[in-house]
């Protein structure tokens, strides 16, 4: 009997959330299953296939040579599947689907408005957007639970597709009226001998401010750690310390007059946004529109978000879902 009238869709979904979760038990949460169901399914395909895909060693799932295989052809089996929905909605004058986005905390200042303008021209594309801090995009990246990650300081690793998007320009900023602006040439020492108010481990914008301060030999020893860049700008506001912020974080304020930039040399650090996907997780049809759409349009968002603050101009999309009469 030929693997036709064998295996079902839902195996092989079942099969790529156990290879991506690299467990059955995560892989049953992520579809809404229990974990036995999980395994049933693992086992009928082991059974149409006549070679096992996965061995438990302790707490740790091996992946074998035959689910390797059959990994390149569930990948082409469901991408050819996502562009026949999309070729379809094309047809019906309807383009659905859904893209599942992770961004880096510092990137929650631009993603939504690459967002507004994509689905101001694919209402029908259901987003799902995760804001970690960079550790946990790597990780989530490592396990390929996403369709996109966008973040800054990309690892160097072939195995990643790049592209960067934005300019993300890290600033000192400190409260108006404060020391270090009547200094004539304050320098990074002079800066750190403030309380620092940053980021928890594994944040970007903490990891760039670290190696600069290393590269430059100066001690960041008064710190305080604080769980978001809202809270960090409300610190500096409140004169509890002095801190290194995307530009973009704290462009009202300092235009409000309520936090102001400190030049300091080596300063802005320059860093850019970046979207990212592993090599071996082909695209999906909505994630390359998505990814096309945002290369297409890359030069009128850095011209907004170059210039002072303003309301973007209107897309002639209200913010109302869809209904049916």
């Amino acid at each position: 009997m030929s693997l036709l009238n064998r295996l079902t869709f839902r195996q092989l979904q079942v099969f790529q959330a156990v290879l991506v979760q690299r467990s059955y038990s995560r892989a049953a949460a992520e579809l809404g299953l229990t974990q036995p169901a999980v395994s049933a399914q693992i086992r009928q395909l082991e059974q149409a296939l006549g070679q096992p895909l996965f061995k438990y060693s302790g707490k740790t799932l091996h992946v074998l040579p035959a689910a390797e295989t059959l990994s390149d052809s569930t990948r082409e089996i469901f991408g050819q599947l996502s562009r026949l929905q999309m070729t379809l909605g094309e047809q019906n004058g309807k383009l659905s689907g859904e893209l599942n986005l992770t961004a880096v905390s510092s990137a929650q200042y631009v993603v939504p408005y690459l967002l507004a303008r994509f689905r101001a021209n694919y209402p029908d594309i259901n987003v799902r957007l995760h804001v970690c801090n960079r550790r946990q995009a790597l990780e989530r990246l490592g396990e390929q639970r996403d369709d996109l990650v966008i973040m800054a300081m990309v690892p160097e690793d072939d195995r990643l597709v790049v592209m960067p998007i934005l300019e993300n320009e890290l600033i000192a900023v400190v409260w108006p009226h404060h020391p270090l602006l009547s200094m004539p040439n304050p320098s990074l020492s002079d800066f750190a001998r403030h309380y620092v108010l940053m980021r928890e481990p594994g944040s970007g914008v903490r990891n760039a401010f670290e190696q600069l301060a290393g590269h430059k030999d100066v001690a960041l020893a008064h710190c305080i750690e604080m769980g978001t860049n809202e809270a960090i700008k409300q610190g500096v506001m409140a004169q509890l310390g002095v801190a290194v912020l995307p530009r973009l974080a704290v462009k009202l304020e300092i235009e409000q007059g309520l936090l102001t930039e400190l030049a300091l040399p080596d300063f802005p650090i320059r860093r850019s946004w970046c979207t990212v996907y592993a090599r071996e997780r082909y695209p999906s049809p909505v994630t390359e529109l998505f990814l096309r759409f945002v290369r297409n349009h890359l030069a009128e968002h850095r011209e907004h978000f170059r210039s002072p603050p303003s309301p973007l101009p209107s897309h002639g999309v209200a913010c109302l879902p869809m209904t049916g009469n």
